[in-house]
């Protein structure tokens, strides 16, 4: 913005005049979007039921899907490149790579008609986000972090440190502070009863936000309804008011297989697959079904890995999970271009730690230093550990007991339940017994981050910035599920140092100076770093990087899937019914 503009800007600002400033798309010609039509449905799936309407609430997929249409953040991507661009902000400055000014959209109504403004922004972050209470918050990353509304439409953040990858923090939901502030602790009450806003039998019209689509109803286990807002402030590249659709509706369907049986009938009108079911689908695409379907290297998505729980309840399994030479010889068992060409029909590639080969963080040597599927070398491996073999040629603990332990996975998904029995029949080749234990994938987590299991398949996503996936991968965070013994006491408290392992001491100092460096060639080396020591040591075993792959009904346009949809975001505002 040239000089002149940003003074008559700031002046504006200033004096208070309520502009209205609606965001105008581009046009995104290269993705094949064209001037929709208004009115119309669709209809989608949620892989299970919410657990809550609140997004902050709980870690919940499914809340994430309908948060992701109805409450919207400062910032968003660039459908085209994922750039960011303003959202609920029109402006921001950075002074000192520590000091963060927003300048908010001006006339941005609730769904109930209030405006939005610095007070609910303000509220987010230090009510909700950065509440160690709230379940689905980020207290972690907002630690000595001081929010200020310096004016109706405008905010500071002011960081304790520089911290470069603190913009992408900016496409957190904000939340209205008129109906949430009973629950907080602003509005005195203890911090953990945020959780208990919004739950799934709150009357509709309490639950608000700033989004393209608003919550109409919800039938416990079967279906979510939304509908249109008729004051969203985004238009397209001509100018015409966004959303097109008038409704969505979210079917609840728990099954992989049920979800394309559905899509099948026409009873679905988008759905995102697996490489296991795109030959079947492309095939009846190129026969002349009525849909299409595509796919990409994808640089969001969640690559499945298989954690070993460091902290098992069985003591002698505990100790071998935590044992690095026990998961580098576990590893070599895993044989990843075979899932890759079977399960995903080669739709997938090697995957890393929070990064996808996609982006610029990627650590190219991650493969190699992972191996290959290799028996003869698993199996030396497990002889130099001492776990011969019995007579049944299953092999033996130092107590004399067979080696084995349950591996968990979500059942009611066709890639989990394929990926199980692959590393179940090759343990069984080097001598580790292997009990499947199928759970619904969307508890996966919940019971990951739980004390009863020994080994899991998981899935956790990719983002544009690894610092985004500080609780999972730095030791000691909150999602860092698989060395419980790591993290803090207490919510507010300092991770159990003396129960890491001396490569995470290594790994957690990395991730410290790469929260604060702001060159990028020195901060992606102590990423690269990073990446190498949780391959060497086989902190998780990561199995595979999906591509991304959807299918879509005819009736409908401007299905975009470029580089993989953000994890529950579709940008449905942009779809329309033909």
């Amino acid at each position: 913005m040239k000089k002149h503009a940003w003074l008559l800007a700031t002046g504006l600002l200033a004096g208070g005049l309520a502009l209205a400033q609606p965001k105008t798309l581009p046009a995104y010609t290269n993705l094949g979007v064209a001037a929709g039509k208004a009115g119309g449905s669709l209809t989608l799936s949620l892989a299970s039921a919410p657990q809550t309407f609140f997004y902050y609430g709980a870690i919940d997929s499914a809340i994430q899907n309908l948060a992701n249409q109805m409450f919207d953040g400062l910032i968003e991507y660039n459908l085209a490149n994922y750039q960011i661009e303003p959202a609920l902000a029109v402006r921001w400055n950075i002074s000192q790579s520590r000091i963060y000014t927003f300048d908010l959209r001006r006339d941005v109504r609730w769904h109930d008609g209030r405006p939005f403004t610095a007070d609910d922004v303000v509220f987010t972050y230090t009510q909700i986000v950065a509440n160690p209470e709230a379940r689905g918050g980020d207290a972690a990353n907002f630690e000595g972090v001081k929010v200020e509304k310096l004016g109706d439409f405008r905010v500071r953040f002011t960081l304790p440190k520089p911290a470069p990858a603190f913009i992408h923090y900016m496409r957190l939901p904000i939340m209205p502070k008129h109906k949430l502030l009973p629950f907080s602790q602003e509005g005195g009450k203890p911090r953990a009863e945020i959780n208990t806003a919004w739950p799934t039998n709150v009357n509709p019209e309490e639950v608000v936000g700033t989004g393209p689509f608003r919550l109409r109803s919800y039938t416990p286990g079967q279906q979510v309804t939304l509908v249109k807002n008729p004051n969203y402030w985004k238009r397209d590249a001509a100018g015409n008011a966004l959303p097109y659709l008038d409704q969505l509706q979210y079917l609840i369907i728990t099954d992989s297989q049920a979800r394309v049986a559905q899509f099948l009938a026409g009873n679905l009108g988008q759905i995102n697959i697996t490489g296991a079911e795109f030959p079947d689908l492309k095939r009846r695409e190129t026969q002349g079904a009525p849909f299409r379907v595509v796919q990409f290297r994808a640089l969001f998505g969640s690559p499945p890995h298989l954690g070993f729980n460091y902290n098992a309840k069985n003591p002698e399994l505990a100790a071998l999970f935590k044992n690095s030479d026990f998961r580098r010889a576990m590893q070599f068992a895993v044989n990843r271009e075979r899932i890759i060409e079977d399960v995903y029909n080669g739709l997938a590639e090697r995957a890393s730690y929070g990064v996808a080969p996609l982006s610029e963080w990627f650590y190219p040597e991650v493969p190699r230093l992972q191996g290959r599927f290799d028996l003869n070398a698993a199996n030396a491996a497990l002889d130099r550990l001492g776990l011969s073999r019995g007579p049944d040629g299953i092999r033996r603990l130092p107590s004399g007991r067979p080696l084995e332990f349950t591996l968990t996975y979500g059942s009611n998904s066709a890639v989990f339940t394929a990926i199980a029995t692959i590393l179940q029949n090759d343990f069984q080749r080097v001598g580790v017994k292997v009990n499947l234990q199928g759970i619904l994938a969307a508890n996966l987590l919940a019971t990951g981050r739980g004390q009863d299991w020994e080994t899991i398949l998981l899935a956790l996503g990719d983002q544009p910035d690894p610092e985004l996936r500080t609780p999972i991968w730095k030791p000691g965070g909150a999602l860092y599920y698989w060395h419980q013994a790591t993290q803090p006491t207490t919510p507010t408290g300092q991770p159990q140092f003396n129960n890491f392992l001396p490569w995470e001491r290594e790994i957690y100092d990395l991730w410290e100076r790469a929260a604060s460096t702001t060159n990028f060639p020195q901060r992606k080396a102590l990423y690269d770093r990073w990446q190498a020591i949780a391959a060497r040591e086989a902190q998780v075993i990561m199995i595979a990087k999906e591509y991304a792959v959807g299918a879509v009904s005819n009736r409908y346009g401007n299905y975009i899937y470029s580089l993989g949809v953000i994890p529950g975001y579709n940008p449905l505002p942009l779809l329309f019914q033909r």
